[in-house]
């Protein structure tokens, strides 16, 4: 019976052993040690994502395989660099999804304005009259499309921030119109 222990013990000999330039053991360390990562992927992220942020490692593991210093044990090193790049994947999945969410809470006091005054026949465009038409597109694609601040960016040519900074710009401007 192969207890984790020999396994782990295995894998550390092939990764010595690449270490040293032997490729066949260094290449079965990373055959034997993918069905590890991917159980300590699929722990904690979604299983359409194990495949990709498995490679991620195999890939940091490769890179910082000069860092291993041979004295501590294996399995909490690479066990270090998997949970790094989890958490970088976890990172930039969350920051994704917070780039999508439009902010309509500015949105909300100008429309209830528009709204309490009994002028129902205003459009957008009215709305928008008197804002430069960069910053209208600006906002149509932000705020009515769904687009982020980054998208918007790309497709106007524009820095993100500087995108940012026009849209508020913009409501800075809509807000004075309407006095609030």
């Amino acid at each position: 019976m192969v207890t984790s222990v020999d396994k782990y013990s295995a894998l550390t000999v092939l990764f010595r052993s690449g270490l040293e330039g032997n490729q066949a053991d260094y290449a079965r360390f990373l055959t034997n040690i993918t069905p590890l990562l991917k159980r300590m992927v699929g722990r904690r992220l979604a299983a359409c994502d194990v495949e990709d942020v498995t490679q991620e490692i195999l890939i940091s593991i490769h890179k910082a395989r000069h860092t291993y210093d041979g004295v501590r044990p294996l399995v909490p090193w690479l066990a270090s660099i998997a949970q790094f790049r989890i958490t970088d994947h976890l990172r930039k999945h969350y920051t994704q999804r917070q780039d999508k969410t439009v902010d309509i809470s500015e949105w909300e006091n100008i429309l209830t304005d528009v709204t309490e005054g009994g002028v129902d026949h205003e459009s957008i465009d009215e709305l928008l009259e008197g804002v430069p038409e960069a910053h209208k597109r600006i906002l149509t694609l932000m705020h009515v499309e769904g687009y982020t601040a980054k998208e918007v960016g790309k497709q106007l040519a524009m820095n993100e921030s500087a995108v940012k900074v026009a849209a508020h710009r913009a409501i800075k401007k809509i807000r004075i119109k309407f006095g609030t």
